[in-house]
């Protein structure tokens, strides 16, 4: 997944979240208006030509709808639709200060907050555009205006110091609003940047491991083949003590099960899920699973514990799952492989698997890195199976968390959703 699937250049997803806040904020400036507009006479002691300034309020208030109405379309909100959406509101402004005094009016202030909000959510062109608009709108009041009519000439300079500083009251909480908002959805999107970063680091590296898998997969074939011939020659000498046998033919079969993965490699990488294997109940998919892992690692006794709410749904077990599995696994048998529980539990729509072992833990540094670089608690461990598990886990909609097991040693708890490994889904 590239960055650029996460936040397209056109239509950002943040269009509609920005388009609602105007809406909202919008609104706001609406009702204000209006509780101005009927308290004038009484309050201020002025006339106000109520028809065309409540005509343009009602206008205003339908336009809002409209607004509210297009974003009930899925169709994403670009810049230059928000843009005709700010435009809107000094346009509106406009006409109402023409009927109320004015450049006088104490409300040209309310040209700002447009202003300030194209500039924190749109392009420099647009946020230009938006400005240029705001100081034509406002020029064109010196020359288009109707002068207001006011009662009490002596309380008019108090009404203009009231309004100004309503104006600017408003304006200031408009403006924090709205930039508070979408400072907390710029460091929500930084963050969703900084994880698709990483997830696209950590799929780089996927690659770079498959490559170097498939290349050492290639080369293991000769020494394998070499070193399944010399056991089989030295289990049919008849000089080799019958004690000695039973270990050789252990040595054969480890050599068969290491040969079998590496010719399968080619064929399970490239299957598909429906190809993968066919339908089996998930207890029955976990009960293969340990078995073959014991094959590959039989001194190793695990205890497996099945349960669930409803009746064991029948899933596809992917090969790339799987094998995520028998590494975590191996991972347990390597802490302490005399005492490895597996606990398997299923609800409706969930699947839940706990790897636990009593070995020497680890610390919670490591815990936390755990995914997303590689790290092994054994000198001889490259850290490579638990990145890889995490990363497959992943895939699934899956996580993978390490916690402390009480009384000693590590709890690997999987959460996987069902609906990725129902049968019917496929």
């Amino acid at each position: 997944m590239t960055i650029m699937q996460v936040f397209p250049e056109s239509g950002s997803p943040h269009g509609s979240y920005n388009l609602r806040l105007l809406l909202w904020l919008r609104g706001l400036a609406i009702i204000g208006l209006s509780l101005m507009v009927a308290l004038a006479q009484n309050l201020f002691h002025i006339l106000i030509p109520f028809t065309p300034v409540l005509s343009l309020l009602v206008l205003w208030a339908a336009l809002n709808l409209l607004t509210w109405l297009r974003l009930k379309h899925p169709t994403q909100v670009s810049d230059t639709e928000l843009l005709a959406q700010l435009s809107i509101d000094p346009i509106m402004l406009t006409a109402l200060l023409a009927f109320t005094g004015g450049p006088a009016n104490p409300l040209t202030s309310l040209y700002l907050p447009p202003v300030a909000v194209a500039a924190a959510v749109l392009p420099m062109r647009h946020a230009w555009m938006m400005a240029a608009l705001s100081v034509t709108a406002y020029s064109l009041l010196w020359k288009f205006s109707v002068p207001l009519t006011v009662e009490d000439v002596d309380s008019a300079m108090q009404m203009h110091l009231i309004g100004m500083w309503l104006t600017f009251a408003a304006s200031a909480l408009l403006i924090a609003g709205f930039v508070t908002r979408m400072t907390v959805a710029l460091r929500g999107r930084d963050r969703q940047l900084a994880a698709a970063r990483e997830e696209a680091l950590r799929d780089e590296r996927i690659v770079a491991l498959g490559n170097l898998a498939a290349g050492a997969a290639h080369e293991l074939g000769t020494p394998l083949a070499t070193m399944a011939v010399i056991a089989g020659e030295l289990a049919s000498d008849p000089a080799t003590p019958s004690e000695l046998r039973v270990d050789l033919e252990l040595l054969r079969e480890q050599i068969a099960a290491c040969k079998g993965i590496i010719t399968g490699l080619a064929e399970r990488a490239g299957s598909s899920r429906a190809e993968s294997g066919s339908a089996i109940a998930v207890d029955r998919w976990m009960e293969k699973l340990v078995a073959r892992w014991r094959s590959l690692r039989p001194q190793v006794e695990p205890r497996l514990l099945s349960t669930g709410v409803v009746a064991a749904p029948s899933i596809v077990g992917e090969a790339t799952l799987e094998q995520a599995l028998l590494s975590l696994f191996n991972n347990a048998a390597d802490a302490s492989s005399s005492d490895v529980e597996i606990v398997v539990h299923w609800t409706h729509d969930h699947l839940q698997l706990k790897i636990l072992d009593r070995g020497p833990g680890i610390a919670e540094a490591l815990r936390l890195r755990a995914g997303r670089e590689y790290f092994s608690t054994r000198p001889e461990g490259a850290g490579i199976g638990l990145f890889l598990a995490h990363a497959t886990l992943n895939r699934f909609g899956g996580d993978i968390f390490l916690e402390p097991r009480p009384g000693g040693g590590t709890l690997t708890r999987i959460e996987l959703p069902l609906k990725t490994l129902l049968a019917n889904d496929t």
